[in-house]
């Protein structure tokens, strides 16, 4: 079983979908799962407890987990002198710690299994450090950081650690992006182009599959920086 967080829509929903094509069996995690036809249960990434209540579920009707992707995940283009801390609080809580409070409490379900994946995401805009954007970096900033670190820690347990960090993709994450914004990312990777989901998706494949069983604490650059 694949744990897909930020399930509910967006980039999350279609890793899901693209999953369950394959015949992978997924669990989604999301704030709001009623509307989803798979496996799911509703909770936020930023609370422990919760993530904790879905971690007693998973046991409780002894489902195996042998992977972790972490999508869930908000973006905000201010400058940081003018974001509301609320602002602040809300990008650092769901990238970063929500990341890291997932990466706790499920890992040790794939410890259990005897071996795993866990996949987060940055943006390749930390690469970039493009301005206007400190807030939203600093969070997958750290997400890079605890990727490289964390997938250390585990791998002796047979666990890989990636990070993907894509270029502009067409989700809701970016909608409300002026265009020229998106166009000055894009105009600064190497591929010099929007991306599909279908792209990042691919890429997930290949990480999950056993041929890329050498890769472990790598951020992946989805356009090239």
């Amino acid at each position: 079983m694949i744990l897909v967080t930020g399930a509910s829509k967006g980039l999350g929903l279609a890793i899901c979908e693209r999953l369950i094509a394959n015949e992978v069996p997924v669990f989604g995690i999301a704030r709001n799962v009623e509307h989803l036809g798979f496996p799911s249960m509703a909770a936020d990434v930023s609370s422990f407890e919760q993530l904790s209540d879905v971690v007693k579920h998973l046991k409780k009707n002894k489902i195996p987990v042998n992977g972790l992707i972490n999508a869930a995940g908000i973006a905000s283009m201010n400058l940081a002198l003018t974001t509301p801390s609320s602002t602040v609080s809300r990008i650092v809580n769901t990238n970063l710690i929500g990341t890291i409070y997932a990466c706790q409490s499920f890992t040790p379900l794939l410890i259990r299994h005897g071996s795993g994946v866990i996949i987060n995401f940055s943006t390749i805009a930390v690469a970039l450090g493009l301005k206007g954007e400190s807030v939203y970096l600093a969070s997958k900033a750290g997400v890079e950081a605890f990727t490289k670190s964390f997938a250390k820690e585990v791998a002796d347990f047979d666990i890989r650690v990636n990070c993907i960090a894509p270029g502009p993709i067409k989700t809701d994450l970016i909608k409300g992006i002026p265009e020229n914004k998106i166009e000055a990312i894009v105009n600064q990777q190497v591929i010099k182009k929007k991306f599909k989901v279908e792209d990042v998706c691919d890429l997930i494949e290949m990480l999950l599959d056993k041929r890329s069983s050498s890769l472990s604490g790598e951020i992946f650059h989805v356009g090239g920086v």
